[in-house]
């Protein structure tokens, strides 16, 4: 018999970044609010772990700094923005580390700049300019960005440039992605008329005045913490049911394991967890939405962590690289590195007392779980032996910390949008419903906190 009793005006499910953000805001609107997560920890994908005594992001480390969700949250609980240095970042293809060519998620803005990089051989490049004149072309109901890219600009375009930048996005594949919900810019560009002859207007000034990235110093996984210091959230707190007590009264959550479990009424819920969960607990409530979200598919990541003694690293410990990106036709294990002393001031500063520098690699693109079964050491090992192959590095890491994202990011599926139209449909014909989260409206941060922004409005 479950303990009864208590009531909440609302309650959010999920503290990640948008179950917390939505949470803040209802509290500003002077919200009752209760916040329930059923991990030991709040932040999602946001989290910082030691490593060789320095926390570091071990999840998302960056959000869009011209979009003004995260900056503008950032700035309403009084945290410092910082931003990435000038250093750029490389493309590892046909084996050398390349100039990664200013584009449109991997789509060339500079032919010059594109040649100039040695990504694309001369008949590659020769296909890429015969876009040039395109007319303008309806694209229909929706496509992939690798079908889009490919008919335009030839598969190597696709396979060498809009890969490597979306797998670091979405970790899924371009030919799976929709367009439309990923990169609706290429889609409108695209009806257009030429997407190289249209691209001089795009190329954003290589100024540091407008960067494009933002974090915070000491990590990206600052901000769920800010977050949760201002509101009430119960950890290791997970959601099992959710039902209407009548037809039209309050919510009931049913919360904690079968042998303790309690229930705790609302007046309005939302729902800030992915879509597998969501699906879950809809399923009575708004069933159309609960079998929607059980299409979502979603790609499982790792991220490598390696903290390394600047005496060991030789010439890496000086780059003017930011990192760079492996695309999938290259066969490696890893699919990035991220030179964390080189891209973010403040990782360089951490480390330097002790005389080290830190780093650290993705792996796991959609459908490609069993390569994440091998054991951090495995994966640990693989990192190291293509940082040797990219880089000449030989060092032995003097601490290492392995973050496994479980089906951490969805997948755009063509029709998406559509897809979340139905959902959010469905929901909305639910009095005190709402959801918000990666799945629906964009998986960077500023897009989630958007999300959240948008369900804490929609609540009653």
């Amino acid at each position: 018999m479950g303990q009864q009793g208590e009531h909440r005006e609302v309650v959010v499910v999920g503290a990640g970044i948008g179950g917390l953000s939505a949470a803040y805001r209802l509290q500003q609107q002077g919200r009752d609010v209760l916040v329930l997560e059923g991990s030991p920890q709040v932040g999602g994908v946001l989290r910082r772990r030691s490593v060789a005594g320095v926390p570091v992001d071990v999840g998302a480390e960056a959000m869009l700094n011209r979009r003004p969700e995260g900056v503008a949250l950032a700035a309403d609980l009084g945290l410092e923005v910082c931003h990435p240095t000038v250093a750029s970042s490389r493309i590892w293809t046909r084996d050398a580390l390349r100039p990664l060519p200013r584009s449109l998620m991997g789509v060339p803005l500079d032919l010059d700049d594109l040649a100039a990089s040695g990504v694309l051989t001369d008949a590659e490049l020769a296909r890429v300019r015969e876009e040039s004149g395109h007319a303008a072309t309806p694209i229909g109901a929706d496509v992939t960005v690798g079908d889009l890219v490919d008919d335009r600009l030839g598969p190597a375009v696709t396979d060498r440039l809009v890969e490597p930048l979306l797998g670091g996005v979405y970790a899924g594949h371009a030919r799976r992605i929709s367009a439309r919900a990923a990169v609706p810019q290429l889609v409108a560009l695209a009806e257009q008329g030429s997407l190289l002859d249209q691209a001089p207007g795009l190329t954003a000034p290589a100024t540091y005045s407008a960067p494009v990235f933002a974090g915070l110093p000491g990590g990206m996984g600052g901000l769920p913490l800010a977050l949760a210091e201002r509101l009430e959230v119960r950890t290791r707190a997970t959601v099992r049911g959710l039902r209407r007590t009548t037809t039209s009264g309050p919510f009931a959550l049913t919360v904690g394991p079968t042998t303790d479990e309690r229930t705790i009424t609302a007046d309005a819920v939302v729902l800030a967890v992915p879509a597998a969960a969501a699906s879950r607990l809809l399923a009575d409530l708004a069933p159309a939405a609960s079998t929607e979200l059980a299409g979502v598919e979603a790609a499982s990541v790792a991220v490598v962590t390696l903290a390394l003694r600047v005496a060991d690293t030789g010439a890496l410990a000086e780059t003017d690289a930011s990192g760079f990106l492996v695309p999938p036709v290259e066969r490696r294990a890893i699919k990035a590195a991220t030179f964390s002393f080189s891209k973010w001031g403040w990782v360089r500063e951490a480390g330097a007392a002790d005389g080290l520098i830190h780093l650290r690699t993705s792996l796991g693109r959609h459908g490609e779980e069993a390569a994440l079964q091998a054991n951090d050491d495995e994966l640990v090992a693989v990192s190291l032996r293509d940082l040797r192959d990219a880089t000449g590095l030989e060092a032995t890491p003097v601490d290492t910390h392995v973050q496994r994202w479980g089906g951490g990011l969805p997948q755009y599926s063509l029709g998406h949008l559509d897809r979340v139209a139905r959902v959010r449909a469905a929901v909305e014909a639910v009095p005190g419903l709402a959801v918000c989260g990666a799945a629906y409206d964009g998986v960077g941060i500023p897009a989630v906190i958007g999300s959240a922004e948008r369900a804490a409005q929609w609540v009653p």
